[in-house]
């Protein structure tokens, strides 16, 4: 088997444009590729923190079959410099769900909410 990821978490946002910029201001995430839509919409991105990779466009609740979901999603990721990436989301206004801390499991961990509601946890603790 690789190495190479092979869960990828996809969203839904009502603004995919805006999570884009927001991603990579206050996370750092990367761009890999961004398939516009009709109307400013977004079809299908993908960007990426390390070797991790997030899949999401816009929400389309008269097309999607799955129905609506913009921001009811977590996400854990796992990260080499939690410290940094706290104080780069926090720097960025991310609405600190819970803060930094060392937890009772050996990891260091913070969560923080995406503009549209979704939640994402950060720490050191990687899963075997």
């Amino acid at each position: 088997m690789s190495d190479a990821p092979n869960i990828f978490p996809s969203l839904r946002y009502r603004d995919a444009p805006a999570a884009i910029e927001w991603l990579e201001r206050a996370l750092g995430f990367e761009k890999k590729v961004v398939y516009e839509g009709p109307d400013g919409t977004i079809a299908h991105a993908e960007m990426s923190l390390g070797p991790g990779v997030i899949m999401f466009g816009s929400e389309r609740p008269e097309t999607d079959r799955f129905g609506s979901h913009a921001g009811q999603s977590w996400v854990y990721i796992a990260v080499d410099d939690v410290d940094g990436l706290y104080e780069r989301a926090k720097g960025a206004g991310a609405e600190v769900v819970s803060e930094i801390e060392d937890t009772d499991y050996g990891s260091r961990d913070f969560s923080v909410r995406d503009p549209e509601g979704n939640l994402w946890s950060f720490g050191t603790y990687r899963p075997e």
